[in-house]
């Protein structure tokens, strides 16, 4: 379980004016708790304290504690409202979840090691294809993120769905078969750099062809002055 908390407090309230007043008067973000065969329960929470664990990415991915009028629950952020432009949430929904619960959940990739790869040291450029994958699990096992070493990837080479580490007791939510086998890494000499390697054969092929032509010019005057003597 992440170690993210937040803190909330129940509402009697609810309704668009209700949430707008909240919002705009107190500096809270409503919310609402359901799941596990309970009563949903309408909340309130600090809008500073929620920006701030917001920063945490592991808020997003994992099973984390709300404490509801200092008692706990273990939770999942299920969704979540933003102002367009403002930074405000508007809104949060959490679920909650046991153990015991099979999640389905967007996770979070982290690429390691990629300064180290082969193709990266030929001069390959390595492409994020992905962020995240979708995974099946048990919520007790569901990870904060997934990690990617790319410290085996050679140039031109892709790395695929299938070749992803996965934690214990943890599966994709679609086998990574076929056409769902997708690539969520590569490494390619970049085309700027394809380019610019290609200008530079060109401009010394030009220089080569130059220095031919000035060479048979020459020779060209030395026999003409021969001929001449």
């Amino acid at each position: 379980m992440s170690t993210v908390t937040l803190e909330a407090q129940t509402r009697d309230v609810q309704g668009k004016g209700a949430s707008r007043r909240l919002r705009r008067l107190n500096n809270m973000v409503p919310a609402i708790v359901y799941g596990s065969e309970q009563e949903p329960q309408l909340l309130s929470l600090s809008q500073n304290k929620v920006v701030k664990a917001l920063e945490n990415e592991a808020i997003y991915s994992s099973v984390f504690q709300l404490h509801v009028d200092g008692k706990a629950q273990q939770v999942i952020l299920k969704d979540l409202q933003r102002h367009p432009y403002k930074p405000v949430i508007l809104h949060m929904d959490f679920q909650r979840v046991s153990a015991k619960d099979v999640l389905v959940k967007m996770i979070p990739l982290h690429f390691i090691n990629g300064d180290d790869s082969p193709g990266h040291k030929a001069g390959g450029v390595i492409s994020h294809v992905m962020s995240q994958v979708e995974v099946r699990c048990q919520a007790q096992h569901l990870p904060e993120f997934i990690e990617v070493d790319l410290s085996g990837l050679e140039l031109d080479a892709v790395l695929h769905l299938s070749d992803l580490n996965l934690p214990k007791n943890v599966e994709l939510a679609v086998a990574p078969k076929g056409e769902h086998d997708q690539p969520i890494a590569n490494v390619h000499i970049s085309r700027a750099v394809e380019a610019l390697e290609a200008e530079e054969a060109a401009e010394e092929q030009e220089e080569d062809t130059t220095t031919e032509a000035s060479a048979d010019d020459v020779a060209g005057d030395d026999a003409d002055e021969t001929a001449a003597e």
